[in-house]
């Protein structure tokens, strides 16, 4: 197996698992000592193999699956030409097929002689693997299930055209690596001081429709993620409120419902903000449109972070690329804490008073729109309450389920839509909900 002659095709996480069975695969194993290495060799890819199967939820012939997703991850000058633009023309084009032929010569290799030779019959496991609903894969269902039917159309393609045809086809219909096949992701701050960009395995299943209420809001939200998706021109969201009225929900559902479209959600802490920059190189030109997700953001009057966000947003020489957003929600409308003394009835030191005002007043003026959530009404919770029980099948009587909400808020933070689910998953999860 001609492995170490791919020439775009390269840096695969398990690359050193690929090179040690493409041996295994062209030698005989003549000497006994060869074939005890052999045996290690595939005892250590049927542990690597059903690792996958463990965090992926993939299944069937998995040496055909593990090479799948060494194709679908790799990001290269091919791949991600492919994701642009789909079917590429060039010298590109023969690159890719050349690598394409040997992961065809992996694909159509013949196992029953390797363990017939070292007696090893353990490695037919792993090429029918049956699912055992492992509910907890690194990947979302529809990717899972698309990355499950492309490993058995590349195990059945006749031809290394054939094959370079449905690989390409993947990479025009949902990307490549990590950007491609996740929703959201989280940033990892390197000891060099560099980002890292790391996918987020599980994103709460949450949509828009879920959240009960504040239907202005919502439309506000879709609206402008619609015209970013298709697009159009679309402004940075500042959505800010009481807590825990949905404002961060929301970014979820969001990052859930316009996946397919190709929407991806990058979620950045404040102290990260210096990383900003770096982040953006990242991800500028690629084939995705990012909501870069400030949760819970604000600034006390000691902290200069805000800086880095405000150059960003609008005023920076570089102009902000027209794939990224930025989304951020907090408790405060202006984010950067005032004081009394920046009230002008009240004299001090500061000789430049507005000028100070204007600095705090002007990150959250940065944000095109601005989308407001406030507390429910008592009968805006009821109904919040009401829509939620339904949907847990709770079956309290109308007026004991809004007696014991009551009797919840007032000890529980107050009227809001959390306040509300935590109320639900407590008679759930205490087996109230039915009595």
């Amino acid at each position: 197996m001609r492995v170490q002659d791919l020439i775009i095709y390269r840096d695969f996480e398990d690359a050193e698992l690929l090179k040690k069975m493409a041996l295994v695969m062209d030698r005989k194993g003549d000497t006994e000592t060869e074939r005890d290495n052999d045996r290690r060799v595939l005892f250590e890819c049927i542990y690597k193999l059903t690792t996958l199967s463990g965090s992926t939820g993939l299944y069937g012939n998995l040496w055909h699956a593990f090479l799948t997703v060494l194709l679908v991850n790799n990001e290269n000058a091919y791949s991600r030409a492919c994701e642009l633009r789909g079917a590429v023309s060039g010298t590109i084009n023969d690159i890719a097929l050349h690598d394409i032929a040997i992961f065809k010569e992996l694909f159509d290799y013949d196992f029953t002689e390797l363990m017939e030779t070292l007696n090893l019959h353990e490695f037919e496991l792993v090429l029918d693997y049956e699912d055992y609903a492992n509910e907890k894969s690194i990947y979302n269902k529809r990717i899972k299930n698309r990355i499950m039917s492309l490993s058995e159309e590349l195990s059945q393609c006749e031809s290394v055209e054939d094959m370079k045809a449905a690989i390409t086809s993947f990479y025009r219909d949902y990307g490549v690596g990590r950007m491609g096949l996740h929703k959201a992701f989280r940033i990892r701050e390197e000891a060099d001081g560099s980002a890292t960009i790391q996918p987020i395995s599980n994103i709460r299943n949450v949509y828009l429709n879920d959240l009960v209420g504040y239907e202005i809001a919502k439309k506000k939200l879709v609206d402008n993620t619609e015209a970013f998706v298709e697009g159009r021109v679309a402004n940075n969201c500042l959505l800010y409120g009481d807590a825990g009225t949905g404002k961060s929900s929301c970014i979820k559902a969001i990052a859930n419902e316009y996946f397919d479209r190709g929407l991806r959600v990058i979620e950045l802490y404040k102290h990260q903000l210096k990383s900003l920059n770096d982040v953006i190189d990242q991800i500028k030109g690629r084939n995705y449109k990012f909501i870069i997700c400030l949760d819970d953001l604000s600034f006390e009057e000691f902290e200069i972070e805000y800086k880095y966000l405000k150059a960003l947003i609008e005023g920076g020489l570089e102009k902000r690329p027209e794939n990224v957003l930025i989304y951020a929600t907090s408790n405060r409308r202006h984010l950067i804490k005032e004081s009394f003394k920046d009230k002008p009835a009240i004299l001090d030191d500061d000789i430049h008073r507005n000028d100070t005002v204007q600095e705090k007043l002007s990150l959250a003026n940065r944000f095109g729109v601005n989308i407001y959530f406030g507390k429910p009404t008592p009968q805006e919770f009821k109904t919040i309450v009401k829509t939620l029980a339904d949907k847990n099948g709770i079956t309290l009587s109308e007026d004991e389920l809004y007696l014991e909400a009551n009797k919840w808020e007032m000890s529980h933070g107050g009227l809001s839509g959390r306040t509300a689910q935590q109320f639900i998953d407590y008679l759930v999860g205490t087996n109230l909900a039915n009595e």
